[in-house]
């Protein structure tokens, strides 16, 4: 039995590529599509590119706060290459083929990133917890050292993590379909086409997500109850108001990634959905890394003021 099986497996015509079918089924659409991505491209990478340089450039945003910022802007950056640039040239050239190892590399880059950013919010998240309920400790907890080691920790444990699960897909066989119902090569849609036994890969891939989305969420849900409870002692609204306003920014940023990270992968995968999933999915891997910078920009006033001196000089000097 297991030879016939054997020689099955071995008849099996093994694909080399995947057709991302993407937004395929809208041809009406493709170059208005096109250039609406690019336009959010373009935004998001000078966006997050102009927050790098800011933190770099100003003595004033060497904090803790805007050290995690800069993290997160540069995260975004390889994050919406990741997904965008890839996408843009299959609405341009309408060639939605990708190679096995190019599949298997985005998700690899794409999943590490997602992993990364879980933590980042999370230390951003215990970053405004000290700062508003320990101001006094503040200085002396979150020093130099610590904001280090929580930055590279969400570094290493989000591609630590994604090295795992890719090792484990590189195993996999692919004899066909080839064909990917997505806009990007994710991991559930992948393991689906494949012909090799799952079942490994899937508990594997079950156990780690359930350590390493979950416990970043939770520590930055339990960060915001200590910061709003603390923020409701506070008897004058002005000082409510001055709190919260130091952290209603990352609370946005925190709030709309949860909300359609979570809601594309609770979504139940049938028929009806796909086109639903597809939408959510352009919310958490397009619009998210975009809207990021105008949040913390348009919301702080020292990045405002910042970029307020930068065009006043730049206009000045023309």
């Amino acid at each position: 039995m297991h030879l016939v099986d054997k020689a099955k497996e071995d008849n099996r015509t093994v694909i080399a590529e995947f057709i991302l079918l993407g937004f395929g089924n809208l041809p009406e659409l493709q170059v208005l599509l096109f250039l609406v991505f690019l336009v959010i491209y373009i935004v998001t990478m000078s966006g997050n590119i102009l927050i790098i340089a800011l933190v770099v450039a100003d003595q004033h945003l060497h904090t803790p706060m805007y050290f995690f910022l800069g993290n997160l802007s540069c995260l975004e950056t390889c994050y919406t290459s990741t997904i965008l640039a890839r996408l843009l040239v299959s609405l341009l050239t309408g060639d939605r083929m990708i190679s096995v190892s190019g599949c298997f590399a985005q998700p690899y880059c794409f999943g590490s990133l997602a992993a990364t950013e879980c933590y980042l919010l999370a230390a951003m998240s215990y970053d405004r917890y000290l700062a508003i309920c320990k101001p006094l400790h503040y200085a002396a907890l979150m020093n130099g050292r610590l904001c280090l080691q929580l930055a590279a920790g969400s570094w290493i444990i989000g591609f630590l993590f994604c090295v795992i699960i890719t090792s484990f897909m590189s195993e996999l066989t692919f004899c066909g379909p080839s064909e990917i119902d997505h806009f990007f090569c994710d991991f559930s849609p992948m393991l689906k086409l494949s012909c090799s036994d799952t079942s490994m890969i899937t508990v594997v891939s079950v156990i780690l997500t359930s350590l390493d989305s979950p416990c970043p969420f939770l520590l930055t849900v339990t960060s915001y109850v200590c910061i709003i409870a603390t923020i409701l002692r506070i008897p004058s609204t002005t000082g409510r108001q001055k709190a919260f306003s130091t952290c209603s920014s990352h609370l946005i940023v925190v709030t709309v990634f949860y909300g359609t990270l979570m809601t594309v992968y609770l979504l139940p995968k049938t028929n009806t959905l796909k086109a639903l999933n597809k939408v959510f999915s352009v919310f958490y891997t397009v619009l998210t890394p975009m809207l990021n910078p105008l949040t913390y920009s348009l919301r702080n006033k020292e990045v405002k003021e910042l970029l307020r001196k930068v065009i006043h000089k730049y206009m000045f000097l023309k």
